[in-house]
């Protein structure tokens, strides 16, 4: 793994010693030049060096496609490895098809199927791949539903490129068992054969074709890169580029190299290929890394294609996604002190999601600090109260270290602490008068008294599998703890994309037409499942006429504010643009929402000093829902978390 410090300019990764340490400076010019990229989620940049961000990316793409020292030499190739169609903020309101363009503007020749390219289903898949300019690669994953030999999602097994100096490019797509296992969107019965056993057949068949030069862009951790050089370096495969680690990582194995170009926009790798005069040697290979820093300048063009999908993204944040007939606490002093029904809500989904036996979720995971009324729920809701990009995780963990989870949860109590815990087919009691690290009095799992030699399967973030918050007792493998991972944060998906598509499978009207069956099968499950403590309420009548803003206290009623705040039609769920809404109907939700906000801050104040705790609204009636597009939810507590002792309060 590279440690080099960011830099504007490329560094060197691999010398064969053919070439100079500067790109297209050689005295001879190469005989293919590639570049490799791999795991890329967000359009905008970040606020650390590398900043990455896809329009500077482009501009290093055309940099090495039409830069004046690159004239004369052989056309660019780039190969991306997997993973760009979620997750992140943008993708659980498009679905993938904001980084379509932009996959097409880095003139993208090939990829590799990656798992989280296939988060929304294989329809979805079929859908955004039949958009990009250039084939998708995934030979080792069958569908017999498709027919025999045909792999997920229509994909190709192999690929044949001729670049502009004739030279034949073999390219050959490979995934890794290990994320297909963390998919619930997957058609049945697929079939997973071996990496190295596939290759071995399909390499010779391409080099019977011509190939001259043999590629595996792959999307599988290091070490199985590794192996597959191991198994098929030397006459097979010439040159391995990985994805689905988000690390920067050059080897040479058996005589292959083996890269992995970082993550997110923030790196690429530049490649050049000459002839090798070496004998039993068919290519010397160099490679540099580049890193995409703030000085680069950003491509106009890629910055007007952003600049499009983010205004409709910002449209799209006003759209109803679902509706709730109960008020969701996500007020601080409720979810960092008690048990709350959202905490609830999103532990049951995120268990019930993974059929996992428990959930625990630190509530500073919930960052909204209010009272969500009864009535529509936005896009924006979703994405304000769980901002965070760290995906759901999966262990194993031991009951003591689960119990031990539960300690560290309540040591700071009665702080306003993030690490207080939200929790789900869990229930347990505390002490806070007692010592912290011996404050928990009981726990139950799945209604058993917890049991610390036995290994339970936890859902949690990746935040708290890292350690984070205290939670040492969950730290993964791979960050030096005992938990055995079974959905990492590479496989993981966001809370907000977990919640989008769960209010999708409650919609009645308007579904989305790519609602594929293994889709529908798996979140008809989690709403049942869920459902067995939060039932949703059956579809209401028609949306009423909004009410004309008068400027009285009657518009801020609480069925005046719910006719507002649905006042927009319900997000498509299609593939279509959004139809156009009127600029005023836009800017009087927003407004309503400043004032909200106002009322709300003076609200708080004025509650901490009269010492008055604000309670929930009233849940709805279920002759009062007022849509009739989708069902209701109606989250509640049940007692899963209890303080006992001194101080004791209801929870």
């Amino acid at each position: 793994m590279s440690d080099s410090p960011p830099s504007a300019e490329a560094t060197v990764t691999f010398n064969s010693g053919r070439a100079s340490s500067v790109p297209g400076e050689a005295s001879s010019p190469p005989d293919l030049r590639l570049i490799h990229y791999n795991d890329v989620y967000h359009l905008d940049s970040s606020s650390a060096e590398p900043v990455g961000g896809a329009a500077r990316f482009v501009t290093v793409c055309k940099e090495y496609r039409e830069g004046e020292r690159f004239q004369g030499q052989p056309d660019l190739l780039t190969l991306f490895s997997g993973d760009v169609f979620n997750p992140s903020l943008e993708s659980s309101i498009t679905k993938g098809s904001h980084m379509v363009p932009i996959l097409n503007k880095i003139g993208t020749d090939c990829a590799c199927v990656g798992n989280h390219d296939l988060d929304f289903g294989v329809g979805q898949f079929r859908y955004l791949t039949s958009k990009t300019d250039f084939p998708w690669l995934l030979a080792n994953v069958l569908d017999p539903a498709l027919g025999d030999g045909i792999p997920l999602g229509n994909a190709k097994r192999t690929h044949m490129i001729t670049s502009s100096n004739g030279i034949n490019v073999g390219l050959i797509g490979l995934g890794e068992r290990e994320w297909l296992d963390t998919i619930n969107s997957l058609p049945p019965n697929l079939i997973y054969r071996s990496a190295s056993e596939v290759a071995r057949e399909l390499v010779p068949e391409l080099r019977a074709a011509g190939a001259d030069v043999i590629i595996a862009i792959t999307h599988q951790r290091e070490p199985n890169d590794n192996k597959l050089a191991e198994n098929l370096g030397g006459d097979m495969i010439d040159l391995i580029l990985g994805g689905h680690d988000h690390f920067y990582a050059h080897s040479v194995i058996n005589g292959v190299h083996v890269l992995r170009s970082g993550s997110d926009f923030k790196q690429l790798s530049y490649l050049e290929l000459r002839r090798s005069t070496t004998p039993n040697q068919r290519w010397d290979a160099d490679i540099w890394r580049r890193d995409i820093v703030s000085a680069v300048p950003e491509d106009a063009d890629t910055t007007a294609i952003i600049n499009k999908h983010t205004a409709k993204l910002k449209k799209s944040l006003e759209k109803p996604i679902g509706f709730t007939a109960a008020p969701l606490d996500a007020r601080f002093t409720t979810v960092r002190l008690k048990e709350s029904n959202l905490g609830n809500f999103v532990c049951d989904i995120m268990r019930h999601h993974h059929a996992a036996d428990c959930a625990v979720m630190a509530a500073g995971t919930i960052r909204g600090d209010q009272i969500y009324a009864p009535g529509p729920l936005r896009v924006k809701d979703v994405t304000d109260c769980f901002p965070f990009e760290d995906p759901v995780v999966v262990i194993k963990v031991s009951g003591q270290a689960l119990w031990d989870a539960l300690e560290n949860s309540v040591s700071l109590y009665p702080a306003l602490e993030g690490r207080f815990p939200q929790v789900s087919g869990i229930r347990f009691a505390f002490d806070a008068a007692k010592p912290v690290g011996s404050r928990v009095i009981e726990v139950e799992v799945k209604g058993e008294p917890l049991n610390p030699e036995r290994v339970y399967i936890l859902a949690t973030r990746g935040y708290m599998a890292r350690g984070k918050d205290g939670y040492k007792s969950l730290l993964v493998q791979p960050e030096g703890g005992e938990c055995e991972e079974l959905v990492s944060e590479e496989n993981g998906m966001l809370i907000s994309a977990m919640l989008r598509q769960y209010f999708m499978s409650l919609k009645v009207m308007d579904q989305w037409n790519l609602w594929g069956p293994s889709l529908a099968r798996h979140w008809a499950r989690v709403v049942e499942d869920v459902g067995g403590c939060h039932p949703p309420a059956a579809p209401g009548r028609e949306k009423r006429p909004v009410p004309e803003r008068k400027g009285s206290w009657a518009e801020w009623t609480a069925s005046a504010l719910r006719q507002r705040r649905g006042s927009f039609e319900p997000l498509r769920e299609d593939n279509g643009d959004e139809s156009e809404e009127e600029e005023e109907v836009a800017e009087d939700v927003r407004g309503m929402d400043r004032e909200l906000r106002i009322m709300r801050t003076v609200f708080h104040k004025w509650c901490r000093i009269a010492g008055v705790n604000g309670q929930a609204c009233d849940s709805l009636k279920e002759s009062e829902v007022e849509v009739a597009w989708t069902k209701a939810i109606a989250p509640k507590v049940e007692g899963r978390i209890r303080m006992v002792g001194e101080g004791e309060q209801d929870s």
